[in-house]
Parts: structure tokens; C-alpha cells; sequence
């Protein structure tokens, strides 16, 4: 199957968007300060792992039918849709806001190009299926470091007895 211009536009702005997604979520790796700062610099670093492998799971598929995938530099800034990463130190919670958003906007764009790259390739689009599933997984994981939480645990009197709810 030799991919359509139509299909090759749709995953040209996935894979631009993944791409600008590792870029960021490096910018964000290296300059988050603040509480719980450990933990959200390695949740990022699985965040970068996983946008690097799905862009080049993409382009490899973009190859595969005769599309030409566009990694340049010039290409993926003139082609994201993601939100600019601000430069400097950036607090966890603004980090954890900032990435929820660049996660949101990269599966906003498959969710966009899907059902015209599912009636084109099916095949293409159940990759932008496993891609959308792991990327929302880790918006809400992220995302849960600033939700507040709703239960009410009380302390016991007694050392050895159990919390009440």
C-alpha cells in the first residue's frame, strides 16, 4: 500500500507533535525544581523514552507505505501544534501542568487525524491507538501529583489499631 497525501499530512503532524513532545519533556527533565522533584524528573524520563519510540514506530511505518516522514528541526517547529515549554527553572507543579498539557495536545492531534487515517490503514491507526493509550495513561498519572484528594483518613488513638474512614 502506498500512502495517500492525505495520510502522509495526518502523520506528519503526529510525528511532529511526538518529536516536539520529546523535545519538551527533555527542556522539562532538566529544569524542574522543586518538591517531589525526583520523582516527576524520572516519571519524565519514561514520558521521553516512550515519544521516542513512537515517533520512530511512526516514521518506520510512514516508510513502509512510501510516505516520507520530516524530522527535521525546521520541520517540527513549523509543524507542532504543541504549546511552547517555558525556558529556566520551572516549579513540579507548573511542571506537572505544562506536561499534562504537551500530552493532551499530542493525543488531541492523533484523536484528530484518526478516523482518516483509519479509513485509509487501519494497521496506522491501531498504532495511533496503543500510542493514545500510553500517552493518556501518563497524562493522568502526571496529573495526579496536583489533584487533591477527596477522602478523610483519621489518625487513631491507638498506635496499633487501624486508620477509620
Amino acid at each position: 500500500m502506498k500512502a495517500s497525501k492525505e495520510l502522509t499530512t495526518n502523520l506528519q503532524s503526529v510525528l511532529v507533535d511526538l518529536i516536539e513532545l520529546h523535545l519538551q519533556g527533555k527542556q522539562a527533565h532538566w529544569n524542574v525544581v522543586g518538591k517531589n522533584f525526583r520523582d516527576l524528573h524520572l516519571q519524565l524520563d519514561e514520558i521521553i523514552d516512550d515519544a521516542r519510540l513512537f515517533a520512530d514506530e511512526l516514521a518506520e511505518r510512514m516508510r513502509a507505505l512510501e510516505a516520507v516522514p520530516d524530522g527535521r528541526s525546521v520541520a517540527v517547529a513549523e509543524g507542532t501544534s504543541l504549546p511552547p515549554f517555558p525556558a529556566g527553572l520551572v516549579d513540579t507543579k507548573d511542571t506537572v501542568t505544562l506536561t499534562v498539557a504537551l500530552l493532551k495536545a499530542t493525543v488531541g492531534t492523533m484523536r484528530d487525524v484518526h478516523d482518516q487515517v483509519d479509513e485509509e490503514d487501519p494497521t496506522t491507526a491501531d498504532i495511533l491507538h496503543g500510542f493514545i493509550s500510553k500517552l493518556e495513561q501518563y497524562a493522568w498519572m502526571v496529573n495526579a501529583e496536583n489533584i487533591k484528594p477527596t477522602a478523610s483518613v483519621t489518625t487513631p488513638d491507638n498506635a496499633n489499631s487501624q486508620p477509620t474512614l
